[in-house]
């Protein structure tokens, strides 16, 4: 059953990939392209687990559990039977150590003052451009290191960044998907970013053996879990 889900789920993705490289490899292929500047995180308290404040409802499959990991770092435990399964990683990234988004900010004209209400129907719709550009910016920078590390033997397909609800702001859901040659899945990202005024958030999971955390170790069990994840992050108690 499984090996008819891998030849189903390569079938689709093969078809879909020339699509969305006529949109995205050109720019991947680009000597200019770099990989986007390091910011810092916002460190974790001793308060514990960020989840353990913003999760709202947990949608999960029949004999799944969904709940914050113990400890202090930012994941998200995905279980069965008492058999973690995957984890979802939080990031949290404070605007004043993030040069990079707030040029983007004040490139789309949007003012970055402490008094500005980012919560506004106004803003959050104006913030989606920034968002896309932040996504294709990590789209173009994930694809460069791909090709170096990885040359002709992968093929990098990247998703269309979709606007999506994040809690009680609006942000971008985006994934990307590597591909062998001979059509198995490599490795597949999903992530979710939103922005409220002071901080942006990044969502993360993924199906890769290189990631060390916020990762599944079976695909299938990423994708069963994928429509859960959406209906998670909807949920979320965002901004804090």
């Amino acid at each position: 059953m499984l090996r008819l889900y891998h030849l189903l789920l390569g079938s689709i993705l093969l078809v879909s990939i020339p699509v969305v490289a006529k949109f995205f490899l050109p720019q991947f292929s680009s000597p200019n392209v770099v990989k986007p500047p390091t910011v810092a995180k916002l460190p974790n308290s001793n308060q514990g687990n960020i989840w353990q404040k913003i999760l709202g409802s947990t949608a999960a499959p029949t004999n799944w559990q969904v709940a914050p990991c113990e400890g202090n770092a930012p994941l998200l435990c995905v279980s069965s039977k008492g058999k973690r399964l995957g984890t979802v990683e939080i990031n949290i990234y404070p605007l004043a150590n993030n040069e990079d988004f707030r040029k983007k900010l004040l490139a789309a004209r949007i003012p970055t003052a402490s008094l500005v209400d980012y919560q506004s129907p106004k803003y959050q719709t104006q913030l989606l451009p920034v968002l896309k550009t932040w996504v294709l910016e990590h789209y173009a920078a994930f694809a460069k290191d791909r090709q170096d590390k990885y040359g002709k033997q992968i093929i990098f397909s990247a998703y269309p960044p979709q606007p999506v609800t994040i809690g009680k702001l609006q942000g971008i859901r985006y994934g990307f998907v590597g591909i062998k040659q001979q059509g198995e899945v490599q490795e597949e990202h999903i992530g979710h970013v939103a922005f409220d005024g002071t901080q942006l958030y990044v969502i993360t999971t993924a199906f890769d053996t290189g990631t060390q955390t916020g990762k599944f170790d079976k695909l299938e069990n990423l994708a069963i879990f994928q429509p859960y994840l959406y209906a998670i992050a909807a949920d979320l108690h965002l901004p804090q």
